[in-house]
């Protein structure tokens, strides 16, 4: 894998590994709990934050469809601590595989975007995925923090 590549993909790696850390010492019951109206669970920031990597990586970048339906990752609940966790190592080694066919001439590539059918460049695309997953890491963060809160 080319250098830049590989940490771009290590970056990726180390938001599951705070993921996978903050679900570490979660009971199941409160994987579907939600901090509040309009606010989403730790099992949604997940499925989302899963799909829309490998639909920005795969779908977009890759031209590998996967029949992502983004509606349906904000109803999920009842998946279990190992279900989640699965989703993590699946796309963290769909992203793996996807940055060791790439060179860094792709960055510059256009790609249509199969949502809205917008161009947007691979760098665009990637960098999405990051500051996406990124966002979504804060949230489970301050969720798990929650939750931590004496009652009171």
């Amino acid at each position: 894998m080319i250098p830049f590549y590989e940490e771009l993909y290590n970056r990726f790696h180390e938001l599951h590994q705070e993921i996978e850390q903050a679900l570490e010492a979660l009971p199941p019951e409160v994987l579907d709990w939600k901090p509040g109206p309009e606010m989403n669970s730790i099992c949604v920031l997940i499925t989302h934050l899963t799909g829309a990597e490998r639909f920005l990586i795969g779908d977009v970048i890759m031209g590998e469809p996967s029949n992502r339906n983004r509606e349906t990752e904000f109803q999920v609940a009842g998946l279990a601590k190992q279900d989640l966790l699965d989703r993590l190592t699946t796309v963290d080694s769909y992203i793996k595989g996807a940055f060791e066919k790439m060179f860094l001439a792709d960055l510059e590539k256009s790609r249509t975007h199969p949502r809205n059918g917008k161009q947007v460049s691979v760098s665009w695309a990637i960098l999405h995925a990051l500051e996406h997953s990124a966002t979504h890491l804060g949230h489970i963060q301050l969720t798990v923090q929650l939750l931590q809160l004496p009652e009171g």
